[in-house]
């Protein structure tokens, strides 16, 4: 497994900040400043942490692999689907001009540290590194959701048309949320909780994954 560890491009055009423009299907979108900085870092920390997972199994995966063959196709499921979200996430960054979190090599390192240490500690501690890190992503997701939503909601209010990539965006979310959600089920039903010590071990990757999220939605 080769994780693609590079810097998303930003040469494509973005949407609209505060001006009003009009795109192919003849819809009006504005998007306020407020609303420009929160796509802008929910992009950025969505590529982040889809880089740090992909990192994640590549590490985890050689020594779960070797005690536990037959989770080798179950690894390459999760992993194969992070390197998409990756993917993904890259182009939209391009797409819309946003730069990567500066801390890039950081969570490189970061991740790569911590998948190496789950998987030498087992099969439990790396499934259960998985349910705390899908834990805390499908609750970012979540509010992204949540948040896109909420603008389509005030634009129905206000009897305006909303622009359909917009929807798009929502959609793409939920289809990587739910994929991720899938992740976190299959961790627990390889005995993630069966991980020693689990409540410090899920409690301390939870917490880091908190942290990197408010560093990367900002830097």
């Amino acid at each position: 497994m080769h994780a693609q560890h590079r810097r998303a491009s930003t040469s494509a055009g973005r949407m609209p900040t505060s001006d009003q423009a009009t795109n192919n299907n003849g819809t009006k979108t504005i998007l306020s400043q407020e609303q420009r900085r929160f796509l802008d870092s929910a992009l950025r920390v969505n590529q982040a942490g889809e880089l740090a997972a992909t990192l994640i199994y590549t590490a985890q995966t050689p020594p779960i692999v070797k005690s536990h063959p037959h989770l080798r196709p179950l690894m390459k499921h999760m992993y194969d689907q992070e390197a998409r979200h990756f993917d993904t996430f890259n182009k939209l960054l391009a797409k819309h001009r946003v730069r990567p979190t500066a801390m890039y090599p950081v969570w490189q390192a970061a991740a790569t540290v911590l998948g190496w240490s789950t998987g030498m500690m087992g099969r439990e501690a790396a499934m259960a590194c998985t349910e705390a890190v899908e834990t805390e992503i499908g609750n970012h997701y979540n509010g992204q959701v949540r948040e896109l939503l909420k603008w389509m909601q005030e634009l129905k209010s206000k009897g305006e048309e909303f622009d359909p990539e917009l929807l798009e965006l929502i959609d793409t979310i939920k289809k990587i949320r739910d994929e991720e959600l899938e992740h976190l089920d299959h961790a627990v039903e390889n005995d993630a909780k069966e991980a020693q010590p689990y409540g410090l071990l899920t409690n301390v990757i939870r917490s880091g994954c908190k942290a990197a999220i408010w560093v990367s939605e900002r830097v």
